[in-house]
């Protein structure tokens, strides 16, 4: 089962001290932690951070009951990213630990969206001394464009 923005946004408030069942969260209240959470996943998304977030077109677009598509850990990351985020506001300070985990988990978050380049091996390349053919020395590069469009408008790869 999904979890919703607004149960993510209560959980939040719930972590920095002001939990639903003690305190009445206002709409405007819930309306300012929505626009606060999709501007913080949008952030993210700009550092190639997806999570399944359904990240609303303009603020009057978004829903507090969007439901969000993402695991458990990254529910957490949001949770407690967005407790540090709402805490000043509200004039709370959050627990060492919050913080840490918040950004514990962000850190993963960035590791898991990092992908290194694709390079190709240059042409100057040596094979190597382990390579036992004596008619290629040098690195094969790959053809980037393997597809060919026939005269009756069919692509096919240039090996067929």
């Amino acid at each position: 089962m999904s979890w919703t923005k607004k149960q993510i946004i209560e959980q939040a408030f719930e972590e920095i001290g002001l939990a639903s069942y003690i305190f009445d969260l206002t709409p405007d209240q819930l309306d300012s932690a929505l626009r606060r959470l999709d501007l913080m996943v949008a952030s993210w998304q700009a550092r190639n951070i997806q999570i399944g977030y359904p990240l609303p077109v303009s603020p009057q677009n978004s829903n507090i009951d969007d439901p969000i598509e993402t695991s458990l850990t990254n529910n957490e990351a949001l949770v407690l990213n967005l407790a540090v985020r709402l805490a000043p506001a509200y004039g709370k300070s959050l627990s060492p630990d919050t913080k840490a985990n918040a950004k514990m988990l962000y850190d993963q978050l960035l590791m898991e969206a990092a992908a290194p380049f694709e390079q190709q091996f240059p042409r100057t390349l040596p094979l190597g001394a382990g390579f036992k053919r004596t008619d290629q020395v040098f690195v094969n590069v790959p053809d980037l464009n393997p597809l060919v469009v026939e005269n009756n408008d069919q692509m096919l790869f240039k090996n067929s």
